[in-house]
């Protein structure tokens, strides 16, 4: 990443983190409604586009599940109440609906994190700790590859190589592990693997 490239981003995290420090109840009111990861069925999909980058639609948030459009909001919700209707005892279900089908994907993708989190211990806050350790030991690899932090960090890693898997969770009740084997490599061994797929 160049010079410029890097000063930019740190000037993007500091006006999202002076913004937050201006109007600390953003965070709050997530905070204040979020409940044991154990105690989340399922998740609900918000909108708040303040939490999230240009490219990214969603994001898993103290049980809830962020997202930068009202359009995207609604989609998740009605995909998979669709998809999980249809499912049933048939697990053979083929959405009609491609768009419907991401959508399904991506929420999917945010409730692979909410296992992910069950099993730190039944904890938010652990798993946010841990998400940001590995997001800070990738680092230096966004040299090699653009958003690297975010790509390499084991619970993303899992979370994608799942996310089109729509049985993953069916045995998953208190939590996944596939992360911890991903958090075994070191970074470099992971952009390898990653590269590679």
């Amino acid at each position: 990443m160049r010079k410029s490239a890097k000063i930019l981003e740190m000037r993007r995290i500091l006006r999202i983190f002076a913004a937050t420090m201006n109007n600390p109840f953003r965070i709050l009111k997530y905070v204040l409604k979020m409940r044991r990861p154990s105690r989340v069925s399922d998740m609900e999909a918000v909108f708040d586009g303040f939490w999230l980058r240009p490219g990214y639609h969603a994001l898993t948030f103290f049980g809830f599940i962020v997202c930068r459009t009202e359009e995207t909001v609604s989609r998740i919700n009605q995909a998979v109440t669709g998809r999980t209707q249809a499912l049933g005892s048939d697990s053979t279900h083929q959405p009609a609906d491609k768009l419907a089908d991401s959508f399904a994907v991506m929420k999917n993708h945010e409730m692979i994190h909410l296992r992910q989190a069950q099993s730190c211990h039944n904890s938010w806050l652990l798993f946010y700790i841990r998400y940001m350790w590995y997001c800070l030991r990738a680092l230096p690899q966004n040299r090699k590859m653009k958003n690297a932090a975010y790509l390499l960090n084991p619970f993303e890693m899992e979370a994608y190589a799942h996310q089109d898997d729509p049985d993953y969770l069916n045995d998953k009740a208190n939590g996944t592990n596939g992360w911890r084997d991903y958090a075994r490599q070191s970074p470099s061994e992971r952009l390898a693997s990653l590269k590679q797929s």
